[in-house]
């Protein structure tokens, strides 16, 4: 990519990065992460609060490319609401979480990239489909996290296996059902954003379709190994990343 566009990916990284690590850091109190992400609301929205050196700059690459302030606050909001354990009664439910953690930060990307918005609803759908398979890997680091549990409670309940099921890593076939389930609409909505994608957006979103095919990848690796989240992260290695990267430059 361009070095304009890199260095503006770069600062855009760098806010999601701080404000993911503010309400995920053990060594942060409750509180303290609340005053924090206040404190970056704040710096976003009050134009006489003097920034700090990454606000300056998040506040530069806003003007410049005209972006949606409401859209930064949607990130903060979604990982503030990482700070209690989380529950979902159902996938409407989720959607809301996984809007402003992945879809909002897909929304901000298409400019950054270079691309219209005709790809707004590729950028959403996506979001939702690579945040949704982040959950299928992280469930048992997320069950350590504050018993964190993203998978919808009512699908839980769809096939019989409770939130006590889970919490005592229950890989049974009620547990594989569950994630095949989820896998699929995971994969439904994969394909869904490669469908909705503008012909004239193609090149300019060739890294949102790198991380679109490794997460495919990522799905079948999980369901060939049937899931075996509470014992194991899955990756894919660098050889398997490299060649997706060199298929999509020659498309």
């Amino acid at each position: 990519m361009p070095r304009d566009r890199r260095r503006d990916l770069v600062t855009f990284y760098a806010f999601c990065r701080t404000i993911d690590d503010i309400a995920d850091d053990p060594e942060r109190t409750p509180t303290r992460k609340q005053e924090e992400l206040a404190a970056w609301k704040s710096a976003l929205t009050d134009s006489r609060r003097p920034p700090g050196a990454l606000e300056a700059e998040v506040r530069d690459l806003r003007a410049r490319h005209r972006l949606a302030p409401d859209l930064f606050l949607e990130i903060i909001r979604g990982c503030e609401s990482d700070i209690s354990p989380q529950r979902f009664e159902t996938m409407e439910d989720l959607r809301q979480y996984t809007y402003r953690v992945a879809g909002a930060v897909g929304l901000l990307s298409l400019p950054l990239f270079g691309a219209s918005p005709d790809s707004r609803h590729y950028a959403v759908t996506l979001g939702h489909a690579l945040q949704l398979t982040n959950i299928l890997r992280d469930v048992g680091e997320d069950l350590s996290n504050d018993t964190r549990i993203y998978l919808p409670l009512a699908d839980l309940a769809r096939f019989q296996y409770s939130p006590d099921d889970l919490m005592a890593h229950t890989h049974d076939d009620r547990f594989l059902a569950l994630m095949n389930f989820e896998a699929a609409r995971a994969e439904n909505l994969l394909t869904e954003a490669a469908n909705s994608l503008p012909a004239a957006d193609r090149r300019a979103l060739r890294p949102a379709e790198i991380m679109r095919a490794i997460y495919f990848r990522l799905l079948d690796q999980m369901r060939r190994d049937r899931f075996r989240v509470f014992d194991r992260r899955y990756r894919l290695s660098p050889w398997r990343k490299f060649a997706i990267l060199a298929q999509k430059s020659i498309c």
